[in-house]
């Protein structure tokens, strides 16, 4: 479905990822985890077109997307979670879900849709009318991601959906993620939680100072020594 082949990101005279390589399959949850700084977020930007300075390529579904605009990326059916929601504040969780289907025109299929999504968070019902600005995290990350799902995409790309949540919520958060999957959407989840991300995915790697140092099955990384003791905390 994706295929990233010898990666490279800058920023000026930094090297943010260094020629790395990554496959997801249809119907795959992929976890990509690693430390702060490692590149996680800079190979997110780079599918959704946010990164411009890049070397290498990207394609998906058989076509390059290196270049495309981040429109065209979304239009193609590639929809991104950003790290801290980015939720409009000033703007209700109606409106907010709305605006995940700018690339559509099918109204009753939009209207559907949004109804599969108080489906999938209920919170997001029974706060509709309220300013996204006033939700707690965890209720804006079910936003941001109920507004990603408006797009139709085949590939969500999850950035840190855990972050600064309550276990319960990163619990139910993760609950979503295993549903959405199931409904038929690939997944590439950017996680430090490393234990939760590899319990949800089916392959992973492991992301180190810009490049790719260990990839298996999930269950084969969550054995691996080094993984154990860096990144899951078994010694």
């Amino acid at each position: 479905m994706l295929e990233i082949k010898d990666l490279s990101v800058n920023y000026g005279v930094i090297t943010a990822v260094k020629k790395m390589s990554l496959r997801i399959h249809y119907g795959e949850i992929v976890a990509l985890i690693g430390t702060n700084g490692s590149g996680k977020t800079s190979t997110l930007h780079s599918i959704s077109g946010l990164n411009k300075n890049v070397q290498g390529q990207i394609m998906f579904e058989g076509n390059d997307i290196t270049k495309l605009e981040p429109h065209r990326i979304v239009g193609s059916g590639i929809s991104q979670v950003p790290e801290g929601r980015g939720v409009f504040p000033d703007l209700t969780v109606l409106e907010n879900i709305k605006l995940g289907a700018y690339v559509r025109k099918d109204k009753a299929e939009i209207a559907s849709d949004i109804q599969h999504m108080f489906g999938l968070f209920p919170r997001l019902a029974e706060r509709k009318r309220q300013l996204a600005g006033t939700m707690s995290g965890g209720e804006q990350q079910m936003l941001a991601i109920a507004r990603a799902l408006m797009a139709r995409p085949k590939l969500l790309l999850l950035d840190e959906p855990s972050m600064g949540l309550a276990p319960l919520i990163v619990k139910e958060i993760f609950t979503a993620i295993r549903q959405i999957n199931k409904d038929g959407v690939s997944v590439l989840l950017v996680e430090q939680n490393a234990t939760m991300a590899l319990a949800a995915a089916h392959r992973g790697y492991v992301m180190e100072t810009g490049s790719i140092v260990v990839q298996g099955d999930a269950a084969e990384l969550r054995n691996n020594d080094v993984v154990k003791s860096v990144y899951l905390g078994i010694n």
